[in-house]
């Protein structure tokens, strides 16, 4: 591999306009790709195999209309008071008119809605003063059913005393004939009451079943009367919106239609808002905070390679590696749906290690050229030499990130391959477009003040002196210490996905969220879809009374502040319920909320309740993920475990390496925990409300922050094997590999930190997060793991650390990672170089 990369290299500084315009082309051809195959990307996230998703696919067949996704439209007045009858008018007619949207399939007139709901109380109350007058009348029936029915049964007994008198008398049949007519006649009258009386009591059955159906109904208004689309006091109104897609299928052009159809028509004095299902859209790409981190990025390449034109090389290659990777990926986003952070993710990667890994070759570089190398020849060993370890630590990154799909998480794994591809394209761009740029400056890459500098430090240059044990020992044990420490607040991290709260305070959604939670309650912001089956073969006043059955079950739980029937499919077989929480999407009691209700037992005859909704859905997403996040670090791990071994040919070092990875990993967390779940410094990014953590975003810093690590072990270890290799006692090794590349790796961390710090200041809370995790996750890694652990522990460790059994020895191929060989093969340098001096070990 050093070989070819060295002929790679001098190939391309021999013909460096080739390789421009191959590099040219190639960018031409990503950017018509893009313009031919862009078709949008999602702001939802989705984990297949849910129990929310089951819950939707048994919407889909029985009701469908309640299977899409749905969004509110807020409408609140300006100063606070009720709305008016012409705001509410103008209000209607834009829902009147939405309903012709596309992709829409109802919205919902909350006036409309209210008015209903009052109807309905007076029905209640109608239905009440109805059961009661009829049971007033049938109670008047009956105390005179019951007078009349006295009256004959006393006719009846003297009738009967007179006949038996008479025939007790001897009288004969024609004397006593009429008065058994008459007895007959009474009898006759005594039949009719008993009718009548049948007539009263099927009257009261019917008022009794009658008054259960009004109970129930009553019931159900009562435990529904927290949900409400008109403020108490009038000034806000919420407009549900619903729509025939599922929320990952709905398009941006649908949501933005929606958007500018309740903005076409401003109405006076009141202010529009939509929920994040609506207005939450695609994040900017590139701001002023990533502007900034770049010009940071470009000081301190400035300050190392001391030349513009030097510094200057990796920002060019890295804007033109992330043009083309990011093109390329976001071409595709018409084949698979694609996460709006997923390019995000392609910038930050590419910006972070193009500028890293071009600066690795030409310090490689202008290090022999400052020795006397001659150029074309320096740059094929910088390529063959750095270049091979940029190809290798890219390779780490790429392998990190594409093992993301074995989560079995769709966008999960899509956004590890896009973050690949844009590594990749880097790596590609480190070692083919740098040494063609480098080709064409020559010298000029090393200025005279450079030199002269280079000249005065070689004479300036102290010995290197080892690090004592008691040094070492205590660096180890702080370094630990402080990553223990920081990491603590990992213990309380809580997963979720970003809601309205989250968003910029002067954007739509962020106005209709907070005017929501402060009007209707913070539950209000996050209902819950509660689905149950029901038994076979239910008519509907017994559907009404599984209702309210299941209506006052669910409205036991805790943390429910109200539930309300909104549909039962055709065959009467599944029912649906709205469930306000009393928290919001991203509380803790709504999460417990969810579980409660999935963990509830069959209710009356085997009926059984789902639990979807967007709360529900964020919930199933984030513990997908959170289950898969145990796997994947093993994976990563295990991986680490084996590159390292081949790589530098040890046992310990390893181990070394890896442990301080999950130490650093860990403090990472911990403190992503502290400032974005518990608000500590949160004003100094500007950030105006916490909660829980973003929830692939552990999964995600796993992937890169390994890859990231591992390079600069491979740049800072790999020179102390080189070191030892070469005849150095195993603790002097490590002093002269730590010694070359501290600067690098310190630079490089610089870089990595600010181009990401850069996003922290980003107006998505989603892309803030990630940032935020890969520069303290950088920062720790390199500064304290790889700086200070690493090499205090590898000398403490001292020969041990390079021990390896021999029959694995013989197993493992030679992975020249810095191209000793080679170096061995070409004679950049010339013969005259005078080595740095370096003291003998300390005692």
């Amino acid at each position: 591999m050093a070989e070819l990369l060295y002929r790679l290299g001098t190939f391309s500084a021999r013909r460096a306009w080739s390789v421009i315009i191959a590099w040219v082309i190639i960018f031409a051809l990503a950017g018509g790709a893009f313009a031919i195959g862009f078709k949008g990307l999602v702001s939802s996230f989705d984990v297949p195999g849910t129990a929310s998703g089951d819950v939707i696919s048994k919407l889909e067949d029985k009701l469908p209309d309640f299977a899409g996704a749905s969004g509110v439209v807020l409408f609140t007045t300006e100063n606070g008071s009720a709305l008016t009858n012409d705001q509410k008018s103008q209000i209607s007619a834009l829902v009147d008119d939405g309903k012709d949207l596309p992709d829409v399939t109802d919205v919902i007139d909350p006036f409309d809605a209210e008015q209903q709901r009052a109807d309905q109380a007076a029905e209640v109350a109608d239905g009440r003063t109805q059961i009661e007058d009829g049971i007033t009348q049938l109670d008047d029936g009956q105390k005179q059913l019951d007078a009349g029915r006295e009256q004959l049964e006393a006719g009846k007994a003297q009738l009967e005393a007179g006949i038996k008198q008479a025939q007790a008398a001897g009288a004969p049949a024609a004397q006593t004939a009429p008065l058994e007519a008459q007895l007959a006649a009474l009898k006759t009258q005594v039949t009719a009451l008993d009718d009548q009386q049948d007539t009263v009591d099927a009257g009261r059955e019917d008022l009794a079943d009658a008054t259960t159906q009004l109970e129930l109904g009553e019931e159900l208004l009562g435990l529904a009367a927290g949900i409400r689309q008109v403020s108490d006091d009038g000034s806000t109104a919420l407009v549900n919106v619903s729509f025939d897609k599922p929320r990952l299928e709905l398009s941006a052009e649908t949501k933005e239609g929606v958007i500018e159809h309740f903005e076409s028509e401003p109405i006076d004095g009141v202010e529009v808002g939509f929920s994040t299902d609506i207005a939450q859209g695609v994040p900017q790409i590139f701001g002023v905070g990533e502007a900034v981190g770049l010009v940071f990025a470009g000081v301190v390449l400035l300050v190392l390679l001391g030349s513009l034109l030097a510094a200057a090389i990796p920002i060019l290659t890295a804007l033109v590696g992330v043009g083309i990777g990011v093109l390329s990926v976001m071409s595709f986003s018409g084949v698979v749906q694609m996460a709006s952070v997923t390019p995000v993710l392609g910038v930050m990667l590419g910006l972070a290690v193009g500028i890293d890994y071009s600066l690795f070759i030409i310090n490689r570089h202008r290090k022999q050229l400052l020795q006397g190398a001659e150029v074309r020849e320096s740059i094929g060993l910088a390529n063959g030499t750095a270049g091979n370890a940029v190809v290798f630590a890219g390779m780490t990154v790429i392998v990190a990130l594409v093992a993301l799909n074995v989560t079995g998480v769709p966008f999960l794994g899509l956004m590890g391959t896009a973050g690949a591809v844009c590594v990749a394209v880097a790596v590609l761009i480190a070692i083919t477009l740098t040494p063609a740029l480098l080709g064409l400056m020559g010298e000029r890459i090393i200025g005279k003040r450079s030199r002269a500098a280079s000249v005065t430090a070689a004479a300036k240059a102290k010995p290197v002196r080892q690090m004592s044990t008691v040094r070492a020992v205590v660096t180890a044990v702080l370094a630990v210490a402080v990553l223990l420490v920081i990491a603590i607040p990992s213990l309380s991290m809580r997963l979720g996905l970003p809601d309205g709260s989250t968003e910029p305070e002067e954007s739509s959604s962020y106005l209709a969220f907070s005017v929501t939670e402060e009007e209707f309650g913070a539950g209000a912001t996050g209902p819950l879809l509660v689905t149950a089956t029901l038994p076979d073969g239910l008519d509907d006043d017994e559907v009404l009374e599984q209702q309210a059955l299941i209506a006052r079950t669910v409205a036991d739980v805790e943390h429910v502040t109200a539930v309300a029937p909104i549909a039962v499919s055709d065959d009467s077989r599944l029912t649906a319920f709205q469930v306000i929480p009393e928290g919001g999407p991203n509380s803790a009691s709504t999460e417990q909320l969810v579980r409660d209700l999935r963990t509830l037992p069959s209710i009356g005859s085997g009926i059984t309740l789902g639990v979807a909704g967007q709360a529900a859905i964020n919930i199933d997403i984030s513990e997908g993920l959170s289950d898969v996040l145990p796997t994947y670090l093993a994976l990563v791990v295990g991986l680490s475990l084996l590159i390292m071994i081949l790589v530098f040919r040890s046992l310990l070092v390893p181990l070394i390496a890896t442990g301080g990875f999950v130490l650093s990993l860990f403090a990472t967390y911990g403190a992503t925990v502290a400032v974005f779940q518990w608000g500590w410094f949160a004003d100094l990014i500007g950030l105006h409300s916490t909660g829980p953590i973003l929830s692939f975003l552990p999964v995600i810093l796993v992937g890169i922050l390994f890859g990231l690590a591992m390079d600069y072990q491979l740049f800072l270890a790999s020179g102390m094997r080189e070191a030892y290799v070469h005849g150095s006692t195993a603790k002097m090794a490590v002093v002269e590999g730590f010694h070359a590349g501290r600067a690098v790796v310190t630079a490089a961390a610089l870089i990595m930190i600010s181009v990401f710090g850069g996003f922290i200041f980003s107006e998505s809370a989603m892309i803030r997060s990630v940032g935020f995790g890969l520069a303290i996750g950088v920062l720790f890694d390199a500064f304290i793991v790889r700086m200070l652990l690493m090499p205090a522990l590898m000398l403490l460790l001292g020969r041990s650390a390079w021990w390896l059994p021999r029959w694995l020895d013989r197993l493992l191929p030679n992975v020249d990672v810095e191209g000793a060989a080679l170096e061995r093969r070409h004679h950049a340098v010339a013969p005259t170089e005078t080595p740095e001096p370096v003291t003998a070990p300390s005692r």
